[in-house]
């Protein structure tokens, strides 16, 4: 069904959306197949019950109230997933990644819903401290901080490399009824050498409208102090 005339348009203008309306229904569908897909994965392998720091969300320096976790007790029910977003940030990131803010200012917003079916928790390689203060100034208030800096949970999972230098991921996790954690699914956003930064577009309504505008999203990049 084609969306309704619009006074004044032309034939070649209705023709044109007509076409462009046929292509978006077939993508809706295809994308349809793919998480499809997704879901049908076999069950993966069995990774290490990681430790990370975690702590109040006013942590100052000084303050001594800081707690471990494992990837295990992250689950906080049986039949759970587990999302977990890794943040450029830390070590060799010595400044957090404009992108990955972006993505985490819109998580912050959706994850009392998430969390109606999934648990979340965003993992970076920064100090526990530093981590607290800058998501003071991005008033991530709704989220589940983890400093993984004195651990191998990044560079195992491939958002870090041997030289510190950091990458954004979202991996996955899922526990069987013994308890053990696998990983289910890892998504990047270099997905080849022509898809560069858009392997995490579900991620992000920005690009997606963005997408809907008559000059895209073009060379625009996310930045920190707007």
């Amino acid at each position: 069904m084609r969306i309704t005339n619009l006074k004044g348009e032309s034939a070649e203008y209705a023709r044109a959306r007509e076409e462009l309306q046929q292509a978006e229904i077939e993508l809706m569908r295809h994308c349809e197949r793919v998480a499809d897909q997704r879901r049908r994965l076999p069950p993966g392998p069995v990774v290490e019950d990681y430790v990370f720091e975690e702590g109040p969300a006013d942590l100052e320096d000084g303050d001594t109230p800081v707690t471990t976790v494992r990837l295990s007790e992250l689950f906080t029910d049986p039949g759970r997933d587990l999302v977990v977003y890794h943040f450029m940030f830390g070590k060799r990131q010595v400044e957090a990644c404009p992108m990955c803010t972006m993505w985490i200012d819109g998580i912050n917003g959706v994850a009392r819903h998430i969390a109606q079916n999934a648990d979340l928790a965003i993992v970076a390689a920064s100090d526990l401290l530093t981590l607290r203060s800058y998501a003071r100034t991005r008033h991530w208030t709704n989220l589940r901080l983890l400093s993984a800096g004195s651990g191998t949970f990044k560079y195992d999972l491939g958002s870090e490399d041997a030289e510190g230098h950091q990458d954004s991921t979202v991996s996955v996790f899922t526990r069987d009824g013994d308890g053990a954690v696998h990983h289910f699914y890892s998504a990047h956003p270099r997905m080849s050498d022509d898809i560069d930064e858009r392997g995490l577009d579900l991620m992000a309504p920005v690009w997606h409208i963005l997408d809907l505008t008559s000059r895209g999203r073009g060379e625009w990049y996310a930045g920190l102090d707007y």
